[in-house]
């Protein structure tokens, strides 16, 4: 047993003192947290409680997105009838994250911050640059199937970015808000969590002592139908191997603009620009989004037992956006 710290906090100011001076850490839903501390992985010698922070509301904003406070559970996220409205992908992706009991009680904000599936990670004894920097990285030449990235990667880790809804979010176009000993700041989501490279164990934006306060979403897009499709070994209740995030947008039969994110396959969640721009001014035909599926996939690098997932990624690609177009047309999936 190690000891260690407890404190509520009442509002940002006191979380972020509380939070400052040691090895601490926020816990909010602690359905991440809780199980690495159990399992010896995070040592925090200070949690920091802030489930009595006013951030669980879901509000409009002028430009016409989203504010979605830290604390918003993702049971009432995913039920909310402007996400299911305007942010389909969204709550598809939410309802196909955990089960009803873990979204009840897990945030945004924390699932934001979720760390990896590794097993090399979360066993506590494995050389794993991301929980010792400089160990090296077991799953490379170890097992390294279902939660471990093709996109992304480095010779320091291959581990893959566990969360669904962070998919949808870097498809739909987001803002990380935090705030700090510095003051408030913000953070584009596609720049908030950051590529292994050679320094793993650095996952985010995230300042000392930080915390996130709000994520916001861009405005839908007018006209735009979407989705969230999850390849899994069982139907329920597991991380993906393959998932894809579309919003597409048309004009007769022709895309005018696509959004694509990818999860399952990145060591983050996963913009396929090069795929989206590809998309633009293309009849939305099977073929086209076959086309768009080898590009959002001709970067990614196979392991031992991953590579099976490059042509996964690329199927799920061409039924997400078979979906989205359908729904773009008014048409039931």
């Amino acid at each position: 047993m190690r000891t260690f710290d407890y404190k509520r906090a009442e509002d940002a100011h006191s979380a972020v003192n509380a939070h400052s001076g040691q090895a601490a850490a926020y816990l909010a839903g602690g359905t991440t947290l809780i199980d690495l501390v159990k399992l010896d992985v995070m040592q925090p010698e200070r949690l920091v409680d802030i489930n009595r922070l006013a951030y669980d509301a879901i509000e409009a904003v002028p430009e016409g997105g989203l504010k979605i406070g830290a604390m918003v559970r993702n049971t009432a996220l995913a039920e909310d009838d402007r996400v299911r409205r305007d942010y389909t992908v969204l709550s598809e992706a939410l309802l196909q994250g955990a089960s009803r009991q873990l979204r009840n009680r897990a945030t945004t904000a924390g699932n934001v911050m979720q760390r990896v599936r590794c097993s090399y990670f979360r066993d506590g004894v494995s050389p794993c640059n991301k929980r010792v920097p400089g160990s090296g990285c077991s799953a490379i030449d170890g097992h390294n199937r279902e939660v471990f990235a093709v996109l992304g990667t480095s010779e320091h880790c291959i581990a893959a970015h566990p969360s669904d809804m962070c998919v949808a979010m870097a498809a739909i176009g987001a803002t990380v808000h935090v705030t700090g000993p510095s003051g408030d700041r913000t953070v584009d989501f596609l720049d908030f969590h950051k590529l292994p490279g050679d320094t793993p164990h650095i996952e985010h934006e995230l300042g000392e002592d930080e915390l996130i306060t709000h994520v916001s979403l861009d405005a839908p897009i007018d006209g735009s139908g979407s989705t969230y499709i999850k390849l899994r070994d069982r139907s329920s209740y597991q991380f993906a191997l393959a998932s894809c995030a579309a919003v597409v947008v048309l004009d007769g039969d022709r895309i005018t603009a696509a959004r694509l994110a990818l999860g399952g396959v990145g060591t983050k969640p996963w913009r396929a620009a090069d795929a989206e721009a590809a998309l633009v001014g293309q009849p939305a035909t099977r073929e086209t989004f076959k086309q768009a599926a080898a590009t959002a996939m001709q970067s990614a690098t196979p392991y031992k037992h991953n590579a099976f997932k490059i042509p996964l990624a690329r199927k799920a690609i061409v039924r997400a956006l078979t979906d989205a177009a359908a729904r773009a047309r008014g048409e039931t999936t």
